[in-house]
């Protein structure tokens, strides 16, 4: 029985396997790191309006500003790791 990362490592013409290796590892740290910084921004803004419910909307619009920042990070980050060769 053979595993996919191994096969990925086995035969590999002048690290063509380990640029896949790559590949995967750098796009799926990229998603990980947006998904806790959105999760974050998230759990942020929640206390933030329970405790001043009367600028709900000026926290709410703050934070899908930053969501969307942080979104293009990770794209780019995404970008970045599939351009490896």
């Amino acid at each position: 029985m053979s595993l996919p990362i191994l096969g990925m490592l086995q035969g590999a013409v002048e690290g063509a396997g380990l640029a896949m290796l790559g590949k995967a590892v750098g796009a799926g740290i990229a998603v990980i790191g947006a998904g806790i910084g959105i999760g974050r921004i998230g759990g942020n803004m929640a206390e933030s309006m329970a405790r001043q419910p009367e600028i709900a909307g000026t926290i709410q619009n703050a934070a899908i500003i930053l969501a969307a920042l942080i979104e293009g990070a990770a794209l780019f980050a995404l970008v970045i790791a599939f351009l490896i060769k």
